[in-house]
């Protein structure tokens, strides 16, 4: 388990920057109508925050 966690650094670091970024952004900007797929739940945000920051810091992986 810790040679994965070990090889998989990055991927962990952008999913929980990301994760705390989605949730940042819905509770601060959101969407104040409810029909935003992405900011309407502060769930969906975080979720997809965290997929995004894992394959954004996954880009620099060797």
């Amino acid at each position: 388990m810790k040679k994965w966690i070990l090889t998989n650094k990055l991927y962990l670091i952008g999913s929980l920057l990301g994760a705390i970024a989605g949730y940042l952004y819905w509770q601060q900007i959101g969407c104040s109508s409810g029909t935003c797929m992405i900011t309407s739940k502060p769930v969906n945000s975080t979720l997809y925050g965290s997929l995004m920051g894992a394959l954004l810091l996954g880009l620099f992986k060797k």
